[in-house]
């Protein structure tokens, strides 16, 4: 099982019968995960995955779309990695498998990877950004003098990690958005963990604004990520997320009735920059909800932020 896959480049042609063998890998791994088949491995030669991932990558996609997405993907997983096909076209998750426990003791990133999946909402967003999300940790482990584990920046690695994998087998590349998705799940599955109750805030509307319109999907992914069997530390991992959650769309409503800039913003303006009252002030303003419109600037600061933003671009507003 945890045999080197054979790289992607390789060259050797496969016959017509190593593809279709690999073409029913493929299927009944989509069959297992969809709960509709128990069945013995079929393993193919690394090439035939290869070469139908860059033959016909959109029907190879739909069947390991039907893996990630399906009730029971760990089975499914665990079909394509028994077939080859896992190794063959996604070393970088491959490499996973038996990555934890032995000497360093620290949970196996393969069993850990494919729970996370498992619990993962049935989007397709998530579930593949559940597949990849800690692949950064091969690169990246390293012991402590104390004998502690740790993945720093593996976060980072794995988002390049899945760049190269996407440049080398070109399973996304007809879908840029969900690409895109993927990518930024993986660089950013942690950031929702990290959120503690002291959080100003200012900090959790920035928090949110930088997630944008992926904050559903990773906060879905951290969820998911929790995977630790001790029931207070996953009741508390859960409730932070939660707690995380409610106050973004508490927020967020309360934003949604006030103006985007603070009601002192016009005086300071005046004081700092020697404006007289005049119809001067609120052009700047505008301007100013422009620019928070646009995403340049966070709303409901202090009016200081707003005034050196104006002092910072004098030409921009005129003054």
């Amino acid at each position: 099982m945890n045999e080197q896959p054979v790289p992607i480049e390789s060259t050797a042609q496969p016959s017509n019968l190593d593809v279709d063998r690999a073409w029913d890998a493929l299927e009944r791994a989509a069959q297992v995960a969809e709960g509709r088949l128990i069945t013995e491995e079929i393993p193919s030669d690394a090439a035939s995955f290869v070469a139908l991932a860059k033959k016909d990558p959109a029907k190879v996609r739909e069947r390991l779309d039907r893996v990630v997405m399906g009730s029971d993907p760990e089975g499914g997983l665990d079909a394509l990695l028994a077939s080859g096909a896992l190794g063959a076209m996604f070393p970088e998750v491959h490499a996973m498998v038996g990555f934890g426990d032995g000497e360093w003791r620290h949970k196996d990133v393969w069993k850990h990877t494919k729970q996370v999946v498992r619990q993962s909402v049935p989007r397709l967003e998530v579930r593949w950004a559940s597949l990849f999300h800690d692949i950064g940790k091969t690169k990246t482990r390293s012991i402590s003098p104390e004998g502690k584990v740790h993945f720093l920046g593996h976060a980072e690695v794995g988002s390049r990690m899945f760049d190269k994998l996407d440049r080398r087998i070109a399973l996304f590349a007809p879908e840029p958005a969900l690409k895109s998705t993927v990518r930024f799940l993986v660089l950013h599955h942690l950031r929702a963990n990290q959120y503690e109750k002291t959080w100003t805030d200012s900090a959790v509307r920035r928090f949110a604004r930088e997630l944008g319109e992926h904050l559903d999907d990773l906060l879905c992914l951290a969820r998911a990520d929790i995977t630790t069997k001790r029931p207070e530390k996953k009741r508390h991992g859960l409730a932070q997320i939660s707690e995380l959650s409610a106050r973004i769309s508490e927020l967020a409503a309360e934003d949604a009735k006030q103006p985007p800039l603070p009601s002192g913003v016009g005086d300071l303006l005046m004081k700092d920059l020697g404006i007289p009252p005049s119809r001067k002030i609120g052009d700047i303003k505008k301007a100013l909800e422009q620019a928070i419109e646009a995403g340049e600037l966070p709303p409901h600061e202090p009016s200081e932020l707003y005034v050196k933003f104006v002092q910072d671009n004098r030409e921009r507003f005129g003054v």
